[in-house]
């Protein structure tokens, strides 16, 4: 091959700095014709132990290795920052940004000349995402994959979903705690993601529908034979992609962000999906805006998957997977053409496809539910935006009024929640302050709040909450997230005091504060930010840099990309 690739500024030369990048590279066994000019193709890989979603991705990169040797590539795996969603303090959005910074430099500096991002846990697609945008080399994805369905007492049971219906029904005396803890060994019997549709399932699902996969990468469970198949193939594509120059900014452009957007309501994905394609958004430089998922609100819910609907996501799988959703999106005119890793046009992974469980996947004429698309609001309680998810929330309380129970701080709600004299009823609004991307820091899922224990136990599963933070994509609820600008960083949430009344409407796309401007003012005048959690480090440099959730919460700095050849030798 005499292709003059980016990998011969580092392993073409024949001088000092050559033979220095060569050399040590051959202590690995490698022999002289690796280094040939062939692509080289690095695997971005997040395996670790403290993160379970990715425990086997360290697998599935053999797969890669073997895909890129059979069609003439040269394969190095490489370890990047892994985010486990359910290990990590105070939260694993915290370091999404981190993670995108390790994923770009590590591109950047290496003699690579395309590469493979083997992310699952939450976090981790976007970060990849992100920061493989910033440098634009050839890309493509392998997600990890979900987990078994959870089984429980004969059951199926889902990922995270069934956790918070479990932890209500102990609080509400109807579940035993030993029973509880004999559900948590069953619920995760596999390697692999969430098998709910939460945040790692939707990003996967939404990077096949924006076309950085392969078709059929959401859904294969992760011990699936066919994953490793497709992990395969992947790095067989990967080397063609380089030969033909495919890049993240041919593939992500705004056609591919709408078409995320409906398949994202197609699906009832997360809500973190917003804050992940905005920021990716600004990667690559695609005008994109929280106004812009308006766009799918009108979509019906297709995917009968928790916790907007009942099945999980080995049985969409097996109903047909990603390629039947975009098919029927396709079919009704809502799907853009657009190009994709495989060069070919994202109408491509439609063709063909076919529903085998029309209980698990919907049509458009009976469909789970009509219009699920998530809805933005805006008012004087969001000025620069807010969310909510339909398809998982309780259709009265879409359009509601009610007085505002204030916690002033996650450890407030914590200690106060179960109280048996706390003032709410099944009408009051629940109101969290100070856990948005500044006030944390880093935006938690913390958003769904627990309903108070008292009213728990009269029978209530759902009421309005109010945030400036973020919830699981496997959670549920009548759950108003995003709120923007956040209380940290001097948003009207800040003012709520208990005893407001507040009004929601969904179908309007309204939050407001029903308070006189005249007392907000006064209420402004006195307000004061909490001092700050972090002090030093990347905590500090997030919490100084850090974009509102309108912009997709990336650091300020981050924002674009950067191509530029290094030229500056180590040595």
């Amino acid at each position: 091959m005499t292709k003059d690739r980016r990998n011969r500024a580092w392993y073409g030369k024949l001088d000092k700095d050559g033979f220095i990048h060569r050399s040590w590279m051959k202590n690995q066994g490698f022999p002289d014709h690796a280094f040939d000019g062939r692509p080289i193709i690095g695997i971005c890989n997040t395996w670790s132990e403290l993160t379970p979603c990715n425990s086997g991705l360290r697998d599935l990169a053999e797969g890669v290795k073997r895909g890129v040797w059979e069609a003439g590539g040269f394969p190095v795996e490489f370890p990047v920052m892994s985010l486990g969603e359910t290990q990590m303090k105070p939260t694993a959005m915290l370091f999404r940004n981190l993670l995108a910074m390790d994923v770009e430099e590590s591109i950047r500096a290496y003699g690579i000349d395309g590469v493979v991002l083997l992310g699952g846990c939450d976090k981790t697609t976007p970060g990849q995402l992100m920061g493989a945008a910033s440098v634009d080399l050839p890309a493509i994805v392998v997600s990890s994959g979900p987990m078994l369905n959870g089984k429980w007492q004969g059951k199926d049971i889902g990922s995270g979903t069934d956790v918070w219906k479990f932890s209500e029904a102990v609080r509400a005396g109807e579940m035993t705690l030993q029973d509880f803890m004999a559900a948590e060994s069953g619920m995760s019997r596999s390697k692999g993601v969430c098998m709910t549709m939460g945040t790692a399932s939707t990003m996967a699902s939404l990077v096949e529908a924006m076309g950085m996969s392969l078709p059929t990468n959401a859904a294969l469970p992760a011990v699936d034979a066919r994953r490793m198949a497709l992990a395969h193939l992947t790095g067989k594509r990967i080397v063609e992609m380089v030969e033909e120059d495919i890049k993240p900014s041919d593939v992500l452009t705004r056609d591919a962000f709408i078409n995320a957007i409906m398949a994202n309501a197609a699906v009832g994905g997360s809500t973190n999906a917003v804050v992940h394609l905005l920021a990716l958004a600004g990667r690559v430089g695609v005008e994109l805006s929280l106004d812009d998922f308006g766009l799918g609100s009108d979509i019906p819910l297709l995917v009968n998957c928790m916790p907007s609907g009942k099945y999980l996501m080995e049985d969409f799988c097996y109903a047909g997977g990603i390629p039947v959703v975009l098919k029927q999106l396709a079919d009704n005119g809502h799907l853009r053409s657009n190009i994709t890793v495989l060069g070919a046009d994202i109408m491509a992974y439609a063709e063909g496809a076919e529903c085998f469980n029309e209980d698990v996947i919907k049509s458009f004429d009976n469909p789970v539910k009509p219009a699920a698309g998530l809805r933005v609001l805006r008012g004087n309680l969001a000025p620069n935006g807010a969310i909510v998810k339909p398809s998982a929330a309780t259709d009265h309380l879409l359009e509601h009024e009610g007085i505002a129970h204030v916690f002033e701080t996650i450890e407030d709600m914590k200690a106060n929640i179960d109280r048996d004299d706390l003032p709410v009823t099944k009408d009051s609004i629940l109101v969290l302050k100070g856990v948005g991307p500044k006030g944390y820091p880093g935006m938690p899922e913390v958003g769904n709040m627990p309903i108070p224990r008292k009213l728990v136990r009269e029978g209530v599963r759902d009421m309005i909450r109010i945030s400036d933070g973020r919830m699981s994509g496997t959670a549920f609820g009548t759950v108003i997230l995003h709120v923007s600008p956040e209380s940290q960083a001097g948003g009207p949430l800040g003012l709520v005091q208990t005893g407001d009344r507040i009004r929601v409407s969904a179908q309007n796309g309204t939050l407001d504060l029903l308070v006189s401007a005249e007392e907000l003012t006064a209420r402004r005048e006195a307000w004061q930010p909490d001092p700050p959690h972090y002090t030093r480090g990347y905590a500090k440099l997030y919490v100084d840099s850090v974009l509102q959730a309108e912009k997709g919460a990336d650091l300020d700095f981050l924002v674009g990309k950067d191509t530029r050849p290094v030229t500056r030798e180590s040595h």
